[in-house]
């Protein structure tokens, strides 16, 4: 899983913003209202979202449709475990991001850990 560009994470949030297929032109027009793009600029970042796997495309006439390959939540979980992976030392990396993340967070944090009991996860695995 990578990161994402500026200009490529500018697209991706249209699409998981207009949750349905859409043509290049459609995401240029969205675009032109914050900035000045040509449309085979954003032709080429949508191939590139798509070959990174991040965009899907379905044959609509001559042209294609866009559509995420999968929801934003699960694309930031990935680059949170990633980056929590990628760690020397995951244990303090958690903690110092537990530090810092609000209050609201640490609320959801806890009821989605509630009734887990990792002890038991670990030893079926």
């Amino acid at each position: 899983m990578q990161r994402l560009g500026e200009l490529e994470a500018v697209v991706m949030e249209r699409l998981w913003v207009l949750e349905h297929p859409v043509a290049v032109r459609d995401v240029l027009e969205d675009l032109q209202s914050e900035r000045t793009l040509a449309y085979t600029t954003v032709m080429t970042v949508m191939d590139n979202l798509r070959r990174k796997g991040m965009l899907v495309r379905e044959k609509d006439g001559r042209a294609y449709r866009y559509r995420a390959a999968r929801p934003r939540d699960e694309y930031t979980a990935d680059i949170m475990g990633q980056a929590l992976a990628s760690s020397s030392n995951p244990s303090a990396a958690l903690l110092h991001f537990l530090e810092t993340i609000p209050s609201d967070n640490i609320v959801l944090l806890r009821e989605a850990l509630g009734g887990r009991n990792t002890s038991d996860e670990d030893s079926h695995s």
